[in-house]
């Protein structure tokens, strides 16, 4: 699943302790793939039409080492040559790998949203691939659990946005639905440039609360997922949570603040990852 804050690709994990030894080098791969297209779509001074190229050309390469052929040189070591040999030794869903660049690609134009359903189905392309990818390598696929790995990891990318509001501002981008923003009557401009205001907290307030709700509607996948890998998988739906309770501490303050975990957090994410009951 998701982790909260991996440097630049947020909503992924790196191999950790956790991670069964044998995954570790697909988990890494995958990782490798999704944080070089998010730079590609993301970091540097390039303009839109060069990284759209970038990421065709990213994209070509993907579809050749999924069908056997020789990927071209630019990503070969890094990327491609690893995510190769991952696709081959597991069947990994390729179909998975693309969403994620539909998703990059998505965001090169596409700034603003115009209801939860329409957000919703953006994270099914930015987030839920990374959950339905590593439960595929945990050789999980029933329906009940690639539902639940949607919900945590569509939780994840919207505490990601509610987290980040002081840096998509910035860069032009409102990732709360219109339709929330006129509930509220907060004005799509007020965000951009992080006004903090009662009504911008009180939208962020339910903001939390729905993905509060996702969360709580995916966290019994934590008792399915077996092993190290599901006692990576509560620490993972705990970090999420920490990040809500941070913002609630904050008083909803996200438009001015970004709030991130520290070691202070440790100790009370893993008793409430040890804690978490039946129910999740």
């Amino acid at each position: 699943m998701p982790a909260v804050s991996i440097e630049h690709y947020e909503n992924f994990p790196v191999a950790s302790l956790l991670c069964p030894p044998r995954l570790r080098p697909a988990v890494t791969a995958i990782y490798h793939f999704a944080r070089t297209a998010d730079d590609l779509a993301d970091e540097g001074d390039a303009t839109t039409a060069e990284r759209q190229a970038a990421l065709h050309a990213y994209r070509a390469d993907l579809a050749a080492v999924a069908e056997g052929r020789q990927p071209s040189p630019a990503w070969a070591g890094r990327v491609f040559a690893p995510l190769a040999r991952a696709i081959r030794e597991y069947r990994l869903p390729v179909a998975e790998l693309h969403a994620l660049l539909d998703a990059f690609e998505q965001d090169l134009w596409k700034t603003d949203y115009a209801d939860r359903a329409e957000l919703l189905r953006y994270c099914r392309k930015s987030a839920n691939p990374v959950g339905r990818l590593l439960l595929h390598l945990y050789g999980i696929s029933d329906a009940t659990a690639l539902a639940r790995s949607d919900a945590i990891c569509s939780a994840l990318q919207l505490i990601n946005f509610w987290q980040d509001f002081s840096r998509d501002g910035p860069n032009g981008r409102v990732y709360v639905p219109a339709s929330e923003r006129a509930r509220f009557g907060v004005a799509r401009g007020e965000l951009l440039g992080c006004q903090d205001s009662p009504a911008a907290r009180a939208l962020i307030a339910s903001l939390v609360d729905w993905a509060e709700a996702l969360m709580a509607e995916g966290a019994p996948l934590v008792h399915q997922v077996p092993g190290r890998a599901g006692w990576e998988l509560r620490l993972v739906v705990q970090g999420g949570r920490r990040i809500l309770a941070k913002i609630r501490a904050m008083r909803f303050d996200t438009l001015r603040r970004r709030p991130a975990l520290t070691p202070l957090d440790v100790a009370p994410m893993l008793w409430a990852a040890l804690t978490m009951g039946a129910r999740a």
